[in-house]
């Protein structure tokens, strides 16, 4: 089950920093069914309920030829999440992952992703399938789906490499 914030068996949270290193901006709200998070789906769902996208009317030249893509990517500000976990037990069995090994909205910079069907534009505002995130929630960024494009070159001499 989703919980608020309690710290379950073996989970541990950090002291947080005093100060940020950036500032985001966000550009707009995203409008859904869910007012709680113990409500909210941890994954959107392509025959989940249409959700409103709504940008700031300054971002509007932004939106230009996003219509032109079946599914876009949505970045949000998990802006009710805890940021102090760095072992979590998603299963509440006692049993921790290290917080990045998680797909969980709990982690020190709470952005969220979907990959979000979109249905219709007017203006400013999208109409999209796929959301899990609650009424309001900040939006950070849209993008085309990445699954719609193709690497531009392949592997080159002197690219970086691992190992």
């Amino acid at each position: 089950m989703v919980r608020l914030n309690e710290i379950r068996q073996n989970e541990v949270a950090i002291e947080l920093p005093t100060t940020s290193d950036a500032g985001l901006i966000f550009i707009g709200r995203i409008r859904t069914p869910w007012t709680n998070r113990l409500d909210c789906p941890r994954q959107g769902r392509a025959d989940g309920p249409i959700c409103q996208i709504e940008v700031d009317p300054r971002w509007l030249q932004a939106l230009d030829r996003i219509d032109e893509f079946a599914r876009i990517e949505v970045l949000y500000w998990l802006h009710e999440s805890r940021r102090d976990l760095v072992q979590q037990s998603p299963a509440n069995d006692g049993t921790t992952r290290g917080t990045f090994a998680l797909r969980s909205p709990v982690r020190p910079n709470p952005i969220g992703t979907s990959v979000a069907h979109l249905i219709s534009r007017d203006g400013n505002v999208l109409l999209v399938r796929g959301m899990d995130c609650l009424d309001g929630t900040p939006l950070l960024d849209l993008k085309p789906d990445r699954t719609l494009f193709t690497p531009i070159a392949p592997p080159q001499p002197g690219d970086f490499q691992t190992g």
